[in-house]
């Protein structure tokens, strides 16, 4: 069974940590009594020890990366920040379809929630490829007998009991090292969840959830791929490439620096030509011995055009692979990320697969009239980590507070060396492992991968209601709320 989770109220400080291939950031915020989302500061520096492909491949920079995103947030905040919710991303990241089957042995009873949790349970121990682990288990729907499509078997009657899940695979030393990369900088592990379900927690509706719709979260590094219909998400899957190869195209067919590419992009993109005015021209200042160059705004334009309608026709197909169509995806397509801020990229998206388009942005649960705040679609994925933890709960008591002297931060620093959560593998099943752990693991028995450390364990098994909770919960209850991961 999962571990039990600390129940994050409002007014209770949260934290979240969004560790991307070419930023790291760190938010701090509440829940309001409206259930709204306040958020107190944000702290964002580039990410250098991160690749898209093999996760922190710099231990020393991301870890330096993760304690200069948290100061800075803990400073607009006035908050100390101890205990983080931290998102899992990258193209290790793998999805699957798998159906589960119990023979109940009381038929005369109704079905409950430990006849649910064999079916996730049994999902847990499929055989992966070696060096992964299973870290999502995501119910879609069950089979009672012979009634089928049912979201919630609960209270049925039935002798068989079939239930079809989404199974989401990770590399489990990639995802070790962002543990200890957290662990390290002298924070404590909240809770995780896969990065696409966070953003698709802040961005989308209720009604968007039921109607079918296809989140885009274009990134730096990667853009990942969510698709939901019938309040179930049918389809996870991340494309190899996002916003940063965009700007070495510029960078390489402009011949300019790669910092003047990325302002480029982002001051003067655009991913339609034909909206562009072919005479327009900006004036790059050259280098001491380089006269100033002009960059044609039309041609600015094409060169950005052929590599996002790449991205476009890979989003394309991963909808059609997924077995999905306009005619299901009612709410259409939803981009968010970072690289979902050019100019008229929506319109590139409504020409080449048909389906409306839109930008996900997290007005809709957040408080604040700070405009940057909400506004900024970059912000989008620790946004819905703040809000998946405060509607699943913590794996330890949240120890976020106000500032009232830094000795705080002192005593912070040595409970790292008694450490309150390790990383390990259990070396008989290969599970990773996350939970609260009584001060016996030093850090450098961490670090080293001490193999007689007490295992920690994160599991949301039962994650319909953990980790999307698109239907009433099935461990407490709880009415359904818009959405969650």
């Amino acid at each position: 069974m999962s571990s039990p989770k600390h129940k994050v109220l409002p007014g209770d400080i949260i934290a979240g940590l969004d560790i991307g291939t070419t930023k790291i950031v760190a938010i701090v915020a509440k829940v309001n009594e409206h259930n709204k989302i306040e958020v107190l500061g944000i702290g964002r520096v580039p990410s250098s020890g991160v690749d898209k492909n093999d996760g922190v491949v710099n231990v020393v920079l991301t870890e330096e990366a993760i304690r200069q995103a948290v100061k800075i947030a803990e400073e607009q905040a006035g908050v100390n920040i101890r205990t983080v919710f931290v998102g899992i991303a990258g193209q290790h990241i793998k999805s699957s379809k798998h159906t589960g089957i119990i023979i109940r042995d009381q038929v005369e009873e109704p079905i409950n929630t430990a006849d649910i949790q064999r079916l996730v349970d049994d999902m847990f121990k499929l055989q992966v490829d070696p060096g992964e682990q299973i870290i999502n288990v995501l119910p879609q729907d069950f089979i009672v007998d012979t009634s089928r499509s049912i979201v919630d078997p609960r209270g049925m009657i039935g002798t068989r009991l079939t239930g079809n899940f989404h199974i989401i695979t990770a590399r489990l030393n990639a995802v070790k090292v962002i543990y200890r990369c957290v662990l390290n900088a002298g924070l404590q592990i909240a809770g995780s969840t896969l990065e696409p379900l966070a953003s698709s927690a802040s961005v989308l509706t209720a009604e968007e959830i039921e109607a079918g719709v296809v989140l885009v979260d274009i990134g730096g590094g990667t853009t990942d791929i969510a698709i939901f219909k019938d309040n179930v998400i049918h389809h996870t899957g991340v494309i190899g490439y996002g916003g940063n190869i965009v700007t070495m195209d510029i960078k390489q067919d402009c011949s300019v620096m790669q910092n003047i590419a990325e302002k480029l992009k982002v001051e003067y993109g655009c991913a339609m030509p034909n909206e562009m005015d072919q005479n327009q021209v900006i004036t790059i200042k050259g280098m001491r011995w380089n006269p100033a160059q002009e960059i044609s705004l039309y041609q600015l334009s094409k060169i950005i055009h052929a590599r996002m309608e790449d991205i476009v026709n890979s989003v394309k197909s991963h909808i059609t692979n997924a077995g999905f169509d306009q005619r299901k995806l009612i709410a259409g397509i939803v981009l968010t990320g970072g690289g979902s801020q050019l100019k008229h990229l929506t319109k590139l998206f409504d020409v080449h697969t048909g389906i409306a388009t839109r930008i996900g942005l997290p007005v809709a649960y957040v408080a604040n009239t700070d405009k940057e705040v909400f506004s900024n679609a970059s912000h989008s994925t620790v946004i819905g980590l703040v809000k998946w933890g405060y509607e699943n709960g913590s794996l330890i008591p949240l120890n976020n507070s106000m500032k009232v002297a830094d000795v705080a931060k002192e005593a912070s620093e040595a409970q790292v060396e008694v450490q309150a959560e390790a990383i390990q593998v259990d070396t008989q099943n290969g599970e990773l492992n996350v939970q609260p752990q009584e001060p016996t693991v030093s850090q450098e028995s961490i670090v080293a991968g001490d193999d007689t450390a007490k295992i920690v364990k994160e599991k949301n098994r039962f994650s319909l209601a953990g980790l999307l909770k698109m239907t009433k919960d099935l461990f407490e209850g709880d009415e359904d709320p818009s959405i969650d991961n």
